[in-house]
């Protein structure tokens, strides 16, 4: 199994994952034409997915999954919640509602979601497998609960959101209702959060821990970089970062 990113932050998300002869993407937050020239970077073409998991209705996540789904042909699995509160192609004949405490296989993977606090109508997140190894992705929570601890524990590798600097927050040039927003239980996790959350699960069998959703404004890869790195006792450049233009190339697992 193996995995590479499109995309991480406000402006789009999209995470690709791949094991034996399927590939499904975790977020569409691109348009048809802009998915296709991300995807060429890794060498494949839309039709070369098989399906797009969403993980809740916000613009950066699910802007492109419908669009990209009639275009090339790709199922859509999302919560009920999801699909209620989003915009979309009710009508896309592949759509396909996931329980957000049930797994869920799309040929060779398979989906073990579980549910997060976020602003937003039913949001998941997901531990996918091949059967041999287990990869974690957690972006847009709010605060880490027992729940997402328990799920996350063990993984070989971790995509964790290391959305904003606290102190950054606090003292940039967002108005304060953004602030609250982002800062609150509700809102998304910052350095020391994903940081925490990291120390608490089992990590021995880590091969990849990838900061994931930073902010331009709030947040800089080397302070993402050093507050992972301390919770695990690593160097810093071996954690990973996904930026918004570039994403990250294919790890494998």
């Amino acid at each position: 199994m193996r995995f590479a990113s499109l995309g991480s932050g406000s402006r789009g998300n999209a995470l690709l994952v791949e094991a034996g002869s399927t590939r499904v993407l975790i977020d569409a937050g691109f348009g048809p034409r802009e998915m296709a020239r991300r995807l060429a970077r890794l060498n494949l073409a839309g039709d070369d997915v098989d399906a797009v998991v969403v993980t809740h209705e916000h613009s950066d996540h699910i802007g492109g999954a419908f669009a990209c789904a009639r275009r090339y042909g790709w199922s859509v699995l999302l919560t009920h919640g999801t699909l209620a509160a989003s915009r979309g192609d009710v009508g896309h004949e592949q759509t396909a509602i996931i329980d957000s405490h049930e797994p869920r296989s799309v040929g060779d993977i398979c989906l073990h979601p579980f549910p997060v606090p976020h602003d937003a109508r039913e949001p998941v997140q997901f531990v996918l497998t091949d059967g041999a190894r287990r990869l974690g992705v957690l972006t847009d929570a709010g605060h880490v609960t027992a729940h997402m601890v328990a799920m996350l524990d063990g993984c070989d590798g971790l995509v964790l959101e290391c959305n904003h600097d606290a102190q950054m927050l606090a003292q940039g040039s967002y108005p304060p209702a953004l602030k609250r927003r982002i800062g609150g239980l509700w809102g998304h996790l910052d350095n020391a959060a994903a940081a925490a959350l990291l120390s608490a699960v089992n990590h021995s069998a880590l091969r990849h821990v990838v900061a994931a959703h930073l902010s331009e404004e709030n947040n800089s890869p080397a302070l993402a970089q050093a507050a992972l790195s301390a919770a695990l006792g690593c160097a810093r450049d071996w954690i990973g970062v996904a930026t918004q233009d570039e994403g990250f190339a294919w790890r494998d697992l």
